[in-house]
């Protein structure tokens, strides 16, 4: 097949949109990187590798910081806090090898990349048991210009980004009867997260109402729905009581009674109550609409009347709109991604259905093919539009009113700069950086997103980090228009106030911004001249 590509349009056609695909999404989440854009969750998934490799499996203290026992109950961060407890997730062990030949956190963007374009792949091989080649080329084409695709690849590194190649490679097995894979990638789709089952249940609920394969559906409904409950009840608590306490609570709180709640428990709050679970799934209306037209749109909204993808992807539907908060419909965050497999595999077998009652046609006809173009087109115009995790930030501004736009001529500089500040830290000291300085400092034991600034080591003393580096003019900039940003500001001024009036750190270094401070350190007098002229104009912008 791969030989004669050159004489074979649809096989051009789906190349050459994966090559472009990769180059273009390589670029934008390179420079994403390089200029300072990767933010909190890139350094998280960066010092899980990187202490991976050095034996400390899933230990994190970034993870920490993000923790019940912090969050709520007031402690310090630990370095030997097991991510676990969190977010269940050992199938990155898969990638620990490659994170040990190259380990930095670009890699780990590079592997995103790939792993998403490599499911583009399968995914044309998949359609191609039913379907010809222009149109199963087409489905690649939707793929890779889908809004919930291009979204969560250009972003921090996340584990998601492994579903929809197992799920396709899974179903793949599934058509060829390579039973062994299926059980493998079974199993690989279980370790992606502790709520991935729900997305093989959709699998399991598809392969036993379509009656191609009724028993092995019960069993990977049982396998998906047990695992989930005995990992959430049994396995995770042993790490950490994150799941009951804040994670369940932050997404399902509304089912629950009281200020912590097991797996079980909430679906029985769902079960018990269902006139809430109705209320949610279908709150806001228009939000909850729109999402689901998102999800629609590459596919030219086949999916809203393929049976198989209601089945498959419903499931994982019912998870995002029976939780709570807004970022569970936006589509460009990573929990889109868990619904693009059952949507586009029902699309497939939607087509298949099509060609056996209309044998002979030309599948689609001309109007709809250029309907559907039109709507990866559209797609494509929405994913520009919404700047995703700010990989545009320099096409498309942040705020139109305030006006909020970081040119790269301006940007560019600024990244040099930061570099140099970045370079005076030794790799093995410990740092506490501001949000998007956090990935550059995460390959080491000891990482805080400062204000944050003391830990528990290795000894389990309560020490202070070595260096603080900080850059104030991104929160400056970005603050005229965003709260967040704004209170972050000055909660980092007083931060800083507090320890060069307590003599805790010296000021070395500030410019354009940035401040760089070190734990019992002389300070610099210029540096200190710098920095209290820039806090008297920070300070009276934001009075």
């Amino acid at each position: 097949m791969w030989v004669s590509w050159q004489k074979n349009p649809s096989l051009k056609l789906l190349l050459g949109s994966a090559i472009a695909f990769f180059a273009i999404c390589t670029v934008l989440i390179g420079h994403r990187y390089f200029s300072f854009y990767a933010s909190y969750d890139q350094g998280i998934f960066n010092q899980v590798f990187w202490n991976g490799i050095h034996g400390r499996f899933f230990e994190s203290s970034l993870s920490s910081a993000l923790s019940t026992n912090v969050v709520h109950n007031g402690e310090f961060p630990n370095v030997a806090y097991h991510r676990l407890g969190q977010h269940f997730t050992p199938a990155l062990l898969l990638w620990l090898p490659i994170y040990a030949l190259f380990p930095s956190p670009i890699t780990l963007s590079l592997l995103q990349v790939t792993l998403v374009t490599a499911a583009g792949l399968v995914l044309y091989i998949l359609a191609r048991q039913y379907l010809q080649p222009p149109l199963s080329a087409l489905i690649v084409v939707s793929f890779y210009g889908a809004n919930a695709v291009l979204g969560p690849t250009l972003a921090n590194f996340h584990d998601i980004s492994q579903i929809p190649l197992f799920v396709f490679t899974l179903l793949l097995a599934m058509e060829k009867g390579w039973w062994w894979l299926f059980w493998i990638f079974s199993v690989l789709i279980l370790g992606v997260r502790e709520d991935s089952g729900v997305v093989l249940f959709g699998v399991g609920v598809y392969m036993v109402l379509s009656r191609r394969f009724p028993r092995r559906g019960l069993i990977i409904c049982i396998l998906s729905f047990g695992y989930m409950l005995v990992l959430t009840n049994l396995i995770m608590p042993l790490f950490s009581a994150d799941i009951s306490e804040r994670f369940m609570m932050e997404r399902f709180g509304q089912y629950a009674d009281g200020p912590e709640a097991s797996t079980l428990e909430i679906i029985w709050g769902m079960v018990s109550n269902p006139f809430r679970l109705i209320g949610e799934l279908f709150t806001p209306f228009f939000g909850t609409l729109k999402y689901l037209l998102g999800q629609w749109l590459p596919l030219a909204f086949v999916p809203a009347i393929a049976p198989a993808s209601w089945a498959i992807a419903g499931f994982p539907l019912l998870k995002l709109f029976s939780a709570k908060g807004v970022s569970v419909l936006a589509i460009t965050i990573r929990y889109a991604m868990t619904v693009v497999p059952g949507l586009f595999y029902g699309t497939i077998l939607w087509w298949a259905d099509r060609q056996k009652k209309h044998p002979g046609e030309s599948l689609p006809s001309p109007q709809f093919r250029r309907f559907w173009i039109g709507c990866i087109a559209l797609s494509l115009v929405f994913t520009l539009t919404s700047n995703p995790n700010r990989t545009l930030y320099f096409l498309i501004p942040d705020s139109v009113q305030p006006w909020v736009y970081v040119p790269l001529t301006q940007q560019w500089p600024r990244a040099a700069t930061l570099r140099s500040f970045l370079a005076e830290i030794p790799p093995d000291a410990g740092v506490a950086a501001t949000t998007y300085l956090v990935p550059h400092v995460s390959s080491r034991r000891q990482v805080l997103r400062f204000p944050r600034y003391r830990l528990h080591d290795d000894s389990g003393e309560l020490v202070s980090l070595d260096y603080v580096v900080a850059d104030l003019w991104q929160l400056q900039r970005y603050g005229v228009a965003f709260d967040s940003d704004r209170d972050k500001l000055r909660e980092i001024i007083d931060r800083i106030d507090y320890l060069t009036a307590t003599v805790q750190y010296g000021i070395l270094r500030f410019e354009d911004g940035v401040i760089l401070m070190r734990r019992a350190a002389p300070s610099d007098l210029d540096a200190v001249e710098a920095w209290l002229a820039y806090r008297e104009t920070v300070v009276g912008d934001n009075q």
